[in-house]
């Protein structure tokens, strides 16, 4: 059987789960390339190049390598600097609100994958229904048992539910390995965080109140 015979024996429930697979497929690899980009830069490797700037070059050269780095975790250490002289609860508060506004873009489409996943196998079970629906109707019809009939609603029915899981089981595996690489790259840009605050009371330049 070929995949167009494959389809056309779903019945129309097929072309609502093509848009989803198109949909999820589009997601995956907006979020494979997002991703890549991002990790080609460790937000702690960031800390480090600054740290080592700072320390060779002084406070202008590091600040002006991070107003050039286009890493996330760059612009986070950037804004602690700017509002350093006002005390650590300030630079804190500062570097989290940034956080959350840059680092934004990592759950970008994640919810319509996680979505996609779930809604799949819905519209596989969907076609199942419907598949016996036809083949019951055709049986009332034909006012006997039709083994040709019934089968047909049958493998209808069947086609769909298995396509439904075919398509939800790799979203959701890519789902989960997003996630947590989303997850991973939290914690290291917090790291980081953690560190330059740390690395700038050390160094007397800012302030505990």
């Amino acid at each position: 059987m070929s995949l167009v015979e494959y389809f056309n024996k779903g019945g129309s429930m097929m072309w609502l789960l093509a848009l989803v697979a198109i949909l999820a497929i589009a997601i995956i690899i907006e979020r494979i390339i997002t991703l890549w980009i991002v990790h080609r830069k460790n937000p702690l490797k960031v800390f480090e190049e600054f740290k080592e700037i700072f320390e060779s070059d002084g406070m202008e050269a590091a600040k002006e390598y991070l107003a050039k780095e286009k890493s996330p975790m760059a612009k986070i250490l950037l804004v602690g600097l700017e509002k350093m002289n006002r005390g650590r609860a300030v630079v804190e508060e500062a570097m989290t609100m940034k956080a959350s506004s840059v680092l934004a873009f990592l759950d970008r489409g994640m919810i319509y994958l996680s979505a996609s996943a779930t809604v799949a196998p819905i519209l596989g079970f969907l076609g199942t229904v419907t598949g016996m629906i036809k083949a019951f109707n055709a049986i009332a019809l034909a006012g006997e048992v039709e083994p040709t009939l019934v089968a047909a609603g049958i493998s209808e029915a069947l086609i769909t539910t298995a396509t439904g899981l075919l398509i939800a089981a790799p979203i959701a595996i890519f789902y989960a390995a997003f996630s947590s690489t989303i997850n991973g790259y939290a914690r290291k840009a917090e790291e980081a965080s953690n560190a330059f605050i740390e690395y700038l009371l050390e160094k007397g330049l800012l302030k505990e109140e």
